[in-house]
């Protein structure tokens, strides 16, 4: 893997943060998964539970040479399962999914586009990404990936809780390195959840819609959620100055959950949701029981693919974490990535709640 690019004026011993003049910002405790570049973290209670819920269904040496992924004749990455991506989050969650993070990786004529994975919110790349990491890298891809949004009781790499804007401004710094390291003109992004949705902020408000080539949301909170009808509830506890989210130190749950903040996403929507130039297409399962009512994770706006698994294959039932290792939905994404083919059917089978 080849050294961590770097910006002019910025200090090498941290990962600085995107900021619209170009600045570095130190007090910013951004960080990712490669050399002198994580930040501190540890296993919260309602990470448990999503843990829970999911079992119940890294440095190598700089390479001598410049490699493409996936080169001829390699064994390909195993792919994982959720329950291996559960593990991973509890007891090795600053370890990387396999494949990610190549510094090395020069992207191919067939695939010029490196894709950055983001995940979602209370979560991290040890437990989204061990599917389709090795799935993209063995079709030939060049993957990269972080973890954002430290949040104020963030423990365990239990991340993307600190607030939207500045998660979005981690993102666009990330894309600055991938794009120096790896020469492409632009990226690819798949994001899940609030990493479905916070990207769009990045490319609307950062400058980063030149950037990026295509954006695919896995169940993104594109509308913000009911977060399955306790949103009025919670709106009541907000109106009397207790918000659930603030107390448990997760300020993008506040941004996300209708009724308790949401403003950052109403002027994210305000104007036409996409930017010109930029591909978009969500996918979404109508069992979705965090991004609710599933609707909300659809974008509006003319040209954008709207996917429903149900749709493709009615005997899918992947909800919100499970999408992330559902075969149906990583067959739409490699379509998206690749062929871009409107009418694609992917090959249906049998998928169980929480499992993929």
């Amino acid at each position: 893997m080849s050294r961590w690019p770097t910006r002019t004026g910025c200090p090498t011993r941290r990962w600085p943060t995107y900021s619209p003049n170009g600045a570095c910002d130190r007090n910013l405790r951004a960080g990712t998964n490669v050399p002198g570049m994580r930040m501190r973290a540890g296993l919260r209670g309602i990470t448990l539970s999503v843990v829970a819920s999911a079992l119940t269904l890294a440095t190598v040496a700089t390479a001598a040479v410049v490699v493409s992924a996936a080169p001829a004749g390699a064994v390909p990455l195993p792919v994982g399962t959720i329950v291996q991506g559960a593990l991973a989050e509890i007891f090795s969650p600053e370890s990387t999914p396999p494949g990610m993070n190549n510094w090395s990786c020069v992207p191919s004529a067939a695939h010029p586009y490196p894709v950055i994975l983001v995940h979602g919110t209370v979560v991290n790349e040890a437990l989204s990404w061990q599917a389709l990491s090795p799935e993209l890298v063995n079709a030939g891809y060049c993957v990269y990936g972080f973890n954002y949004g430290e949040g104020p009781a963030s423990v365990n790499r239990v991340d993307g809780e600190s607030d939207i804007a500045t998660s979005a401004e981690q993102l666009a710094t990330f894309i600055f390195y991938v794009l120096t390291a790896t020469k492409a003109a632009q990226v690819d992004i798949v994001g899940h959840s609030q990493g479905g949705m916070m990207p769009r902020y990045a490319m609307k408000y950062l400058g980063d819609g030149p950037k990026v080539h295509m954006l695919v949301g896995l169940a993104p909170s594109n509308h913000g959620t009911t977060l399955d009808s306790s949103a009025p509830f919670l709106a009541v506890l907000h109106g009397l100055g207790l918000n659930v989210f603030n107390l448990i130190g997760c300020i993008s749950c506040t941004q996300q959950v209708n009724g308790q903040g949401q403003s950052v996403i109403a002027n994210l929507n305000a104007g036409g949701e996409t930017v010109p130039g930029v591909q978009y297409v969500v996918i979404e399962s109508r069992y979705d029981e965090v991004v609710t009512p599933y609707t909300s994770a659809f974008l509006n706006d003319p040209g954008v693919q709207n996917i429903l698994l149900q749709d493709q294959c009615p005997l899918d039932f992947s909800e919100h974490i499970g999408i992330i290792y559902d075969p149906v939905a990583l067959q739409d994404v490699m379509n998206a990535l690749g062929p871009d083919d409107p009418s694609f059917q992917p090959a249906c089978s049998f998928v169980p709640p929480g499992i993929g």
